[in-house]
């Protein structure tokens, strides 16, 4: 039961992340609420899924650039996202860029207020943790 709970909580705190983004940039576009929803579930799932992988390729790189690299794993993540959703687009290169630092951001918010709620003030920062 706990699972389920964090994991619509999850992609709740996705979904909410991709909605200020949204706000945030003009070149990141979702047309629909189902949109909205199916892409707050494939971010999810892909950063499950294919993040790991994408990071095991790219650990050369992510060693030579000390980590810089792994930001760019998570663009990939959400350009594979906007590749896969309907009526889903963003325009530009520092527009995926922004996207991920606030999809982070508000992750990291989310994060923090769950724990605060439930009463956890030791645990690291980040709704993945």
């Amino acid at each position: 039961m706990y699972l389920a709970v964090r994991l619509i909580v999850a992609w709740g705190a996705n979904v909410l992340a991709l909605i200020v983004a949204d706000w945030v940039f003009s070149g990141f576009t979702i047309e629909r609420w189902g949109s909205l929803l199916l892409a707050g579930a494939v971010f999810g799932l892909a950063n499950v899924f294919l993040k790991p992988l994408l990071t095991f390729i790219a650990i050369p790189l992510i060693i030579l650039t000390f980590g810089l690299a792994y930001f760019f794993v998570n663009v990939a993540i959400l350009a594979f996202t906007e590749w896969v959703v309907p009526n889903f687009s963003i325009d530009g290169f520092w527009t995926y860029v922004g996207a991920v630092i606030v999809m982070w951001f508000v992750n990291v918010l989310v994060g923090r207020l769950l724990r605060a709620i439930e009463g956890d003030t030791a645990a690291a920062p980040g709704l993945y943790s």
